[in-house]
């Protein structure tokens, strides 16, 4: 994060992660730095919003650790932060296991496997993929701005997850179709205990069928209204170090995966603006930029 002598810091964070927001604040203190701890009630879904005190309080900082047991990454209160300068590293769901098998990649490998994919999707039209588990979803991204998230967060206003490792962009809303098999994990629900197969029509996830997650699923879209459907998000993992773990924090940064969010897309250069973010994984995907095939059966080939 690049965190220089004199700057503030502010640790956002929740009871369920509050060993990871003490060990933060414990950290920047030790360099020196003026640092608040802050715990907040935990959020009920990924991007929901902080109270307005804690809004407040991050747009006065130079950097804030959001070490939460939901994610703060698609929020206003992060957006409208950054847009002031300030370095937010979002750490939703993390704990001591996948911080410190995580948080121990080579980061300057994963930013040059990362920064290649971006270039590539930013060249990209239309992406496919398929995956033995079911998926056969078509995505159209042509003109989107995809986003390398490599972990080297250090200039002013930049950000993102960490651990991190994905390249990753905003489908156009409404035009992605198909069918989306999610296998691995998935945001708010964990590790699925029967695949989730979700039709997507219309850039929307219109039908869930699958294990007790897919009710879980469709309660909280119910609750948060048809925007929360939207195809919001396509990612690549490009952390070698990550592994599946259920926390999907690490699970969409999983060399080999890819991940189809739905949700709120506003952070990533979309246009749906959503109190709900929830990622879903796919495992051992093909995926087609343009025709060119960049992983095949989970293995990266560029």
């Amino acid at each position: 994060m690049g965190l220089r002598p004199g700057e503030k810091v502010a640790v956002i964070t929740d009871e369920p992660c509050r060993s990871i927001g003490r060990a933060l604040f414990d950290v920047v203190h030790e360099q020196g730095n003026e640092v608040f701890l802050v715990e907040m009630t935990p959020r009920r879904v990924p991007g929901e919003e902080p109270p307005a005190e804690v809004a407040e309080l991050m747009k006065r900082m130079d950097l804030v650790f959001c070490p939460t047991s939901m994610s703060m990454t698609h929020t206003d209160a992060k957006r409208s932060a950054q847009a002031l300068g300030v370095r937010i590293c979002t750490l939703p769901g993390i704990t001591e296991e996948v911080m410190v098998r995580c948080m121990n990649a080579d980061y300057f490998a994963i930013a040059e496997r990362t920064n290649k994919l971006a270039n590539l999707l930013d060249r990209t039209s239309v992406v496919k993929v398929t995956a033995p588990a079911g998926t056969n979803l078509t995505m159209p991204v042509r003109g989107r701005k995809a986003i390398a998230s490599h972990g080297l967060f250090r200039e002013k206003g930049t950000g993102g997850n960490l651990p991190t490792g994905e390249a990753f962009l905003a489908p156009l809303e409404g035009e992605s179709e198909g069918i989306l098999v999610v296998d691995g994990s998935m945001a708010a629900l964990g590790k699925v205990t029967r695949p989730l197969r979700i039709v997507v029509k219309k850039g929307y996830g219109e039908e869930v069928t699958g294990g007790p997650e897919a009710e879980k699923l469709l309660r909280i879209w119910e609750e948060k209204g048809r925007l929360a459907r939207n195809v919001a998000e396509f990612g690549i993992g490009t952390n070698d170090k990550a592994v599946i773990s259920g926390v999907i924090l690490e699970d969409e940064k999983v060399m080999g995966t890819i991940h189809v969010a739905f949700g709120d897309n506003i952070s990533m250069g979309g246009s749906v603006r959503v109190q709900s973010h929830l990622d879903g994984l796919v495992t051992k995907p093909t995926v087609m930029f343009d025709g060119r095939k960049i992983l095949e059966d989970g293995k990266m080939l560029v």
